[in-house]
């Protein structure tokens, strides 16, 4: 970061497009990392409906817990953990830690704040200090991110894996259906 001239000296012409390129710079790379926000969002909705309707289905074919036999109750048991695993890891997605330092552009920071405080603050704050705040929240939102991506990629792989165990249980659960056994004469 440049730092400002001395007091009683205006800074150069140079100093002053310095300063303004290195906040145009810190606002192009929020910027930039704010848009993966939409994606991972994006794909995490996705996922939701997938787990949603495998459940759904798993629920809808699932006979009287009385006519379940042990094996149906293993890959049950085994699809609803993976499945459950892949549902608090979207819930992570969802919900992130939000933590951060005191900020006049991160929102919670500010909301935390009076207008009329918030409005003294901006306008009283120096331009190194402006780009460090950019810059910080550059790296407070990656860090944000990148757990977000973290837990959608846990949430995908568990709802892969849970595709074996539950397209098993769904088959189980449709052969002890009354109506299939009485088609396949049992």
């Amino acid at each position: 970061m440049k730092s400002h001239p001395p007091q009683g000296t205006e800074p150069t012409e140079r100093a002053v497009a310095t300063m303004h390129t290195d906040r145009k710079e810190a606002r192009d790379q929020l910027a930039l990392v704010l848009t993966f926000f939409s994606r991972v969002d994006a794909k995490a909705s996705a996922l939701l409906a997938i787990d949603t309707g495998m459940l759904a289905v798993l629920t809808s074919k699932a006979p009287a817990l009385t006519a379940i036999s042990m094996t149906a109750y293993v890959l049950a048991g085994l699809t609803a953990v993976m499945m459950g695993g892949s549902l608090f890891f979207l819930y992570r997605v969802a919900f992130p830690a939000l933590e951060g330092e005191r900020s006049l552009v991160y929102f919670r920071s500010i909301a935390g704040m009076s207008e009329k405080d918030f409005i003294h603050a901006f306008v009283a704050e120096e331009e190194d200090s402006r780009v460090r705040d950019l810059l910080g929240q550059v790296w407070r939102n990656s860090g944000i991110l990148a757990a977000k991506f973290d837990a959608l990629k846990r949430a995908f792989i568990l709802m892969a894996l849970a595709v074996l165990p539950w397209g098993a249980t769904v088959a189980l659960f449709s052969s002890q259906h009354s109506a299939v056994q009485a088609i396949a004469g049992k």
